[in-house]
């Protein structure tokens, strides 16, 4: 672990963008509420700020490789960041909710090109191997995840425009940090087909994973954008309940899910966690009305989705017949997908049912996650079976990346050796 801290100082600098950009999920889920008194809006109207914010940054994933090949992974990155200081701080200036949800959407265009580059920049500079990196990056994913709430119940408490402002702020600092300490890259030599990702999706086993991975994002989102109204707290507390989930995604993310990978095998382990992931969002949809079995639900669900996000993102590398940033991306367009349509969908059921049918279709889409999994299991265990790297069994001799000769390093090359970003 200490040698891991020593890294160069342009790995900090982009793992302190990615602390920052992952804070961006759930940065305004304490502010829901808020919004919704204040602007006079909607819970409908509101969770618009989580479907623009995905949408756009769905289908903006199934392009980046192709612009990142033409121009270059640092240009791409500081460019995702420009375009989120530009429009976090233009939601803060906004004077509606429709405002917000617009410039949520460009957001969202910002942190597609950004998380797609992030990891390929952290492997590229990182020292002490790929296996290395990959867990600096993953630490930086689970902080931010449970720091981004905390962070806006506290500026929230303020004025429902400091998170915006707050996150405006930062990502300037990185991208200051980002321009005068990441290493300048040459644009690849053959730039990538601009609709590879969507062509991608062609394959079954590629294709079997990314609907997974929208039927389990369909409930995770409804879970984000909706709990918080039930639980009847102020902005303050808020915060700290969904920091206290964040920290169970963190941790289990890091140091459950590889352990339970290791004993149990992938797709065993997704089927009890989608099954977990059904029974809390039943036992929310049931006691909707009573606010502590909402927020002591919720918080279980952190070590289920902690364990899920590595879990799923391994299989994809398992299974997937294209190169890596070319899966990356077409499995984050579904997985996104379904994330950025699931709130909408939840506010319209709520409007006409009550706040329980939302949760109860949230717990129903992890069974048809199970269900969609199931036809994918040989090829996913024959996959798993023929790549014990997956279980962490390869040595790091044969995980560490080479540094390319020649002046500075080649991020883009290596951003097609580099596992796909999770999120």
């Amino acid at each position: 672990m200490r040698d891991m801290l020593k890294q160069p100082r342009a790995v900090w600098a982009v793992a302190f963008a990615c602390v920052i950009s992952f804070m961006g999920i759930g940065l305004v889920d304490p502010i829901l509420p808020v919004i919704k008194d204040e602007l006079h809006a909607t819970p409908s109207q509101v969770s618009l700020l989580f479907t623009s914010y995905l949408v756009v940054t769905a289908v903006a994933m199934l392009f980046v490789g192709a612009v990142s090949s033409r121009i270059g992974a640092k240009k791409t990155l500081i460019a995702g960041l420009a375009v989120i200081v530009v429009f976090a701080g233009l939601a803060g200036a906004s004077g509606g909710v429709d405002g917000i949800v617009g410039f949520r959407a460009g957001w969202g265009l910002g942190n597609a090109l950004f998380i797609a580059t992030s990891l390929a920049v952290i492997v590229a500079s990182a020292t002490g191997g790929f296996a290395g990196a990959i867990i600096l990056y993953e630490a930086a994913l689970g902080l931010g995840i449970a720091v981004g709430p905390l962070v806006g119940g506290l500026l929230g408490g303020i004025s429902w425009r400091g998170p915006f402002f707050g996150v405006s702020v930062l990502m300037l600092i990185a991208l200051v940090a980002t321009a005068l300490l990441v290493p300048s890259t040459p644009k690849p030599a053959h730039p990538t087909p601009v609709l590879a990702s969507l062509k991608a999706l062609r394959h079954r086993s590629l294709l079997t994973m990314a609907l997974a991975a929208l039927a389990y994002n369909w409930g995770f989102f409804t879970l984000l954008g909706y709990a918080p109204y039930p639980m009847e707290l102020g902005v303050h507390q808020l915060g700290w309940v969904f920091f206290g989930w964040g920290l169970l995604v963190a941790a289990f993310s890091v140091w459950v899910a590889p352990r339970l990978q290791a004993r149990f095998g992938t797709a065993p382990t997704m089927y009890a966690v989608f099954a977990g992931l059904a029974v809390l969002m039943g036992v929310i949809a049931a006691g909707v009305a009573r606010p502590a079995v909402v927020i002591v639900a919720t918080i279980a669900t952190g070590a289920f989705i902690g364990i899920n996000n590595t879990l799923m993102t391994q299989a994809v590398m398992l299974v997937s017949p294209v190169e890596r940033p070319v899966a990356s991306s077409a499995y984050g367009f579904l997985r996104f997908i379904g994330g950025g349509l699931a709130p909408f969908v939840a506010g319209k059921l709520a409007a006409a049912n009550g706040f329980g049918l939302p949760f109860w279709v949230g717990a129903a889409s992890f069974l048809v996650a199970i269900a969609i999994l199931a036809t994918g299991h040989r090829m996913l265990a024959r996959a798993e079976a023929e790549a014990p790297a997956a279980h962490g069994d390869t040595p790091e001799e044969e995980l560490a990346v080479p540094e390319p000769a020649g002046e500075g390093l080649d991020l883009d090359r290596l951003a097609e050796e580099a596992p796909p970003a999770r999120r």
